[in-house]
């Protein structure tokens, strides 16, 4: 141990040749791989050693001595400090290029798998498109001030962000005055974290409270809601505590034009992060499945209906699947909202045994999967596909992709019809995708 810590904090110059999954620069020290944060591919940089492991090293840039032709200036002055958005530093279109390596080298090194076409990576706005997410707030002693943000690249500690480039410019530009607010409050000490979220009203801010708010700190909440243009509401316990305080009633909800469809949600409910993105993303996978108005479509971790709704609006039957019996429930209302009497959905577990369920003994032309981080696997492996000639994949973790690929590949006879990256998180190193089998 003590050879290992001898070797922390100390300097060296070196080359960068590979930018990683995580967006941290690649090379090699005394033939050794180290993960250089703040690096890119081509640059020299001076890095002092911050970690030590059997097969790799860590490090962090003190001064870049030849610059990437790629490398330009972070917007946002918490870069290198903030783990929200670690690739700033390179340039918008280089971006998308490295999460599209990265989707391609996933498929071939884990699923053994090519694409027969490549799709044209997805984009949209690079700032100002993050609608959802969570900060974490903390009373620090120390400054005597309480600092909202998210977690820094050291994740034992949070950011203090005075904004945020990325999020919705309405909640963007008042992080600092969300923590002003907070540290104006008695129960500063006892919120750990502020959840956002915004449709086509105002962000609605739902505040976590371990103890019962005096009408004090409701009143001046619901000032700054009132000034702000927010929604604001609070969680004493569960996901079911989440009550409205000002105002006391609000439809959240956002409108999807180009596929006719209005979608309703409450405050902590999944939607997709980058509107703009999202509406091209779906215009793709509609294109890609081809549902037909004879066609029955399966569609697997179904959410609100993100896919379900306007899949109904072209198929002639959608039966939407997803795990959480509060989002099954929102998406039947958004059904019926949307007057779309062919979209059923059920709640279910995809990663338990499902011979039980009713809807997996009907039959299907098509499959739409949108799975978490963790993949597919349990699903694909009991869901009847003799029947499915497309199955449209959307991913938010390609080496899970690429294993489930290899799977529908080798065991279930379809080819990897096609496959591109999608730019979801811009700013990020987080890679989400689309893949079309075929039989």
């Amino acid at each position: 141990m003590a050879r290992s810590r001898s070797k922390l904090n100390r300097e060296y110059a070196i080359e960068i040749h590979d930018l990683s999954h995580d967006g941290r620069g690649v090379g090699r020290h005394e033939g050794k791989a180290v993960f250089v944060s703040g690096a890119l591919p081509g640059e020299t940089v001076l890095a002092r050693q911050t970690g030590r492991n059997r097969n790799f090293d860590e490090a962090e840039t003190l001064e870049v001595q030849v610059a990437s032709p790629d490398r330009v200036v972070p917007r946002c002055a918490h870069f290198g400090v903030c783990a929200g958005c670690v690739l700033q530093h390179l340039a918008e279109p280089r971006q998308i290029e490295a999460k599209h390596r990265v989707l391609l080298e996933n498929l071939s090194r884990i699923g053994h798998v090519e694409p027969a076409r490549v799709l044209e990576p997805l984009v949209d706005a690079a700032w100002g498109y993050r609608r959802k997410g969570r900060f974490s707030v903390r009373f620090v002693e120390k400054k005597g001030r309480t600092v909202i943000g998210f977690r820094e690249l050291n994740p034992r500690f949070v950011a203090e962000l005075a904004h945020c480039h990325t999020i919705v410019p309405a909640l963007g530009e008042r992080i600092g005055d969300l923590a002003a607010l907070v540290d104006s409050l008695d129960a500063r000490r006892t919120i750990p974290q502020i959840e956002f979220i915004a449709g086509d009203g105002p962000v609605a801010l739902v505040f976590r409270h371990m103890e019962p708010l005096g009408e004090d700190d409701r009143n001046r909440l619901t000032r700054f809601a009132q000034d702000n243009g927010f929604a604001i509401y609070l969680q004493p316990g569960g996901v079911e505590s989440v009550a409205p305080l000002w105002p006391e009633h609000l439809e959240l909800k956002f409108a999807m034009t180009d596929f006719g469809i209005e979608m309703a949600f409450r405050p902590l409910d999944f939607i997709q992060v980058n509107a703009g993105l999202n509406r091209k993303m779906i215009a793709v996978a509609l294109e890609l499945l081809d549902a037909q108005p004879d066609d029955r479509v399966l569609d697997l971790f179904a959410g609100l209906g993100n896919f379900t709704l306007p899949l109904a609006r072209r198929a002639g039957h959608v039966v939407g699947v997803e795990g959480e019996a509060g989002l099954v429930a929102r998406a039947r209302e958004n059904a019926g909202r949307n007057g779309l009497a062919n979209a059923e959905f059920h709640a279910a577990d995809l990663a338990k045994d499902l011979s039980a369920e009713p809807w997996m003994r009907q039959g299907f032309d098509k499959l739409l999967l949108d799975p978490p981080r963790a993949g597919a696997a349990e699903v694909l492996a009991q869901l009847p596909l003799k029947g499915i000639r497309r199955i449209v994949y959307v991913s938010c973790h390609p080496a899970s992709l690429a294993r489930d690929a290899g799977f529908l590949v080798r065991e279930r006879g379809y080819t990897l019809a096609a496959a591109g990256a999608m730019d979801m998180f811009p700013q990020t190193a987080h890679v989400e995708s689309i893949a079309l089998f075929t039989k």
